[in-house]
């Protein structure tokens, strides 16, 4: 019997996928191969929730979303995270690997919502969708700086 392959939901600029609010990635060649013997699903909440490549810096205060010229774009985020939730719901995924500082899916810091660079341990809105569903998050940082350790990370 052939066992399935692992499911990782990925944000796709860890990838390379240029989708980055800046219109660059965070490729990330450590994580790339950790993937390589699993099922990969990419993607990219603030994409799929219609917001365009390049955008604004977007950041989190008080509940609400908003760019760099302080327009509220919360709801572009919340349907994108809406999105990608159901698609990790669907693929029943074991794992996700996401991009930390994000407002949508840094999993232990994000920015402040004041364009500051101030950190505040905060998970993104994506991110808090899926530790609702009690879905595993890693981001970036646990794949710096080492090679992969699978018993550190599954």
């Amino acid at each position: 019997m052939k066992l399935a392959k692992q499911k990782v939901l990925v944000s796709a600029c860890l990838m390379g996928i240029n989708c980055k609010y800046n219109g660059k990635s965070n490729f990330e060649p450590d994580i790339v191969a950790f993937l390589k013997d699993k099922e990969v699903i990419l993607v990219c909440p603030e994409v799929m929730g219609g917001l365009s490549i390049p955008r604004l810096k977007s950041e989190i205060k008080n509940h609400q979303i908003l760019n760099e010229k302080q327009e509220d774009v919360t709801s572009y985020f919340e349907r994108g995270a809406n999105q990608a939730l159901a698609i990790a719901l669907r693929e029943q995924i074991d794992l996700a690997i996401l991009k930390e500082k994000s407002p949508s899916c840094g999993l232990c810091y994000r920015y402040d919502g004041n364009f500051s660079q101030t950190l505040i341990q905060q998970p993104g809105i994506f991110t808090q969708k899926l530790l609702k569903h009690q879905i595993k998050v890693l981001t970036e940082n646990d794949f710096k700086g080492a090679k992969t350790n699978e018993k550190k990370i599954n």
